[in-house]
């Protein structure tokens, strides 16, 4: 009797038990990687196609700093006007919101292969001005205006490649990319009079790159305030992401997917924890600077002229699109700019502009940021998107 009173108490825990993981497993996306409303402008990014918002949506698909998506579209039938979302920032991490306009180059960039895909001739007009300590409250900036005319259709690889661009934290092999395929990296700003790229592929460059980029990441984040900065844009939350549709998320670390797993279905105060641990760790990360084959710098003239980020950025969207199309993966390593950012507004001694200068070995372009690329050892995940309705005004 006593034992079968026992089995039936024990089988009720049982249940207990596996129905709360399975929630937790269900609630916290551990199954449901890149799926949901955060993820459907991945998949719907041509539902428009002919028109002006089928550019908008490919616009979206670009790449942000911390995902903060900082791009608002005024549309009507023959333009397009592109804002700068001030409020949009991870703070101190971006003081002059250099990288944010790096940001917006990007986004523009996508708006401009998806013109010429969809039937449209575009010219873009940028608005000069020179960065600035961002204020605390400010709103909407007009950056760039898009004037559209009919023209016929004319895709190719790069605008195909925009829903596959991923940036991609997973560890990349430690094999020499093809030449062929780093030399058009090398020439993919030679039409661009403001901007350069440097590319670094010998052993003794790219360890000293790292080792550069290691100590700047701990200077960086060692300030509080930047820290702050940074955790706005956290979402180790399933329901986060759903909501804000924004920021760094669990599935982006580049950790294998039973790890990911189980920090999604860790309970929240040590899910928090690790995620904080997880994003910001150094050893890791240490790991993978020192495997990377390729270190990429882009400079201009001046870091701190508007209209050269924006350039700057648009370099960067049109190597990591054409990465892709060759099957290859690309990622941000910019702590080492962060750290001019960073020592610039706290006038200090600039260490960070002398390191940068005697890596390129020419003090007349000014490095605004350096990237990975390599081949993965698996592909990366979508990060969440904002819809078209939030991005219009």
């Amino acid at each position: 009797m006593r034992r079968r009173v026992f089995l039936k108490s024990a089988g009720a825990v049982t249940l207990v038990v596996v129905g709360s993981a399975l929630w937790r497993v269900h609630n916290r996306g551990v199954l449901s990687v890149g799926e949901g409303p955060a993820f459907e402008p991945w998949k719907d990014w041509q539902s428009t196609q002919n028109t002006p918002l089928a550019l908008v949506r490919a616009a979206i698909l670009a790449a942000s700093p911390h995902n903060t998506q900082p791009w608002l579209f005024k549309v009507s039938a023959t333009s397009i006007d592109l804002y700068i979302d001030t409020k949009r920032t991870p703070g101190d991490l971006d003081p002059y919101l250099r990288e944010e306009h790096i940001g917006m180059g990007c986004a523009l960039e996508n708006l401009m292969l998806a013109a010429s895909a969809n039937g449209y001739a575009a010219t873009a007009a940028l608005l000069p001005g020179k960065l600035m300590p961002a204020p605390l409250h400010s709103g909407p900036d007009l950056i760039a205006q898009v004037v559209l005319s009919a023209s016929p259709k004319r895709s190719n690889d790069l605008y195909d490649a925009i829903p596959r661009r991923h940036t991609n934290r997973n560890p990349y092999e430690p094999l020499p990319l093809p030449t062929a395929f780093v030399d058009e990296i090398s020439h993919m700003a030679d039409s661009e009079p403001d901007v350069s790229i440097h590319v670094f592929t010998a052993n003794a460059e790219r360890h000293r790159i790292a080792q550069l980029i290691l100590r700047a990441n701990d200077v960086v984040y060692a300030d509080p305030s930047v820290e702050r900065g940074s955790q706005r844009w956290l979402r180790p939350e399933w329901t986060d992401v759903q909501k804000y549709r924004d920021g760094l998320i669990t599935d982006e670390f580049g950790q294998s997917p039973w790890t990911t797993a189980a920090l999604k279905a860790m309970p929240d105060s040590w899910r928090r924890y690790s995620f904080k641990h997880q994003l910001l760790r150094t050893t890791s990360y240490a790991d993978f600077l020192r495997t990377v084959p390729l270190f990429g710098i882009i400079a201009v003239r001046d870091r701190y002229d508007r209209e050269q980020c924006i350039a700057a950025g648009r370099i960067w969207q049109r190597i990591h699109l054409l990465t892709t199309v060759r099957a290859f993966a690309g990622r941000p390593a910019n702590e080492l700019v962060e750290l001019v950012d960073h020592e610039e507004l706290r006038k200090q001694v600039p260490t960070a502009i002398a390191d940068l200068a005697s890596v390129i070995g020419d003090r007349e372009w000014q490095p605004t940021f350096v990237f990975c690329l390599g081949n993965p050892i698996r592909q990366a995940s979508p990060s969440p998107r904002r819809p078209l309705t939030e991005v219009l005004i």
